[in-house]
């Protein structure tokens, strides 16, 4: 399974931003595809996932009624809408896939697949 993350980039406090992650591989449907983010010098904490048929899981902190993720099977395209940017979203967003997504808490290194990270800027 490849992954490819595209779409970050500068926005302003307050602006939106969507991010992209293709998906390519003969099993895609049998994984879960997540979202991460690494800010400079920090861990790279969970954002949100999504399961081939739909289901998703969330974190549990404030980013959820600020941020989407969704997917169009045709185009195996993960998406993560973000809305209301903070400086404190700036960040390294990666995309990931695993197959034994169980919940939200699990580890980065139960993801076997990384796409290469896109840089998302919030200016103040």
């Amino acid at each position: 399974v490849q992954l490819q993350a595209f779409g970050g980039g500068l926005v302003p406090a307050g602006g939106s931003l969507r991010v992209s992650c293709v998906v390519s591989g003969r099993t895609v449907s049998s994984y879960t595809i997540a979202w991460f983010r690494q800010p400079p010098g920090k861990e790279r904490p969970f954002i949100a996932a999504i399961r081939w048929h739909g289901e998703l899981i969330y974190d549990a902190d404030s980013v959820k009624v600020r941020f989407t993720i969704s997917r169009t099977n045709a185009k195996n395209t993960v998406y993560l809408q973000m809305n209301s940017l903070k400086p404190e979203d700036t960040a390294v967003y990666y995309c990931a896939a695993g197959n034994a997504i169980t919940s939200a808490t699990m580890p980065p290194h139960a993801y076997k697949y990384w796409g290469q990270g896109t840089q998302v800027t919030v200016s103040s």
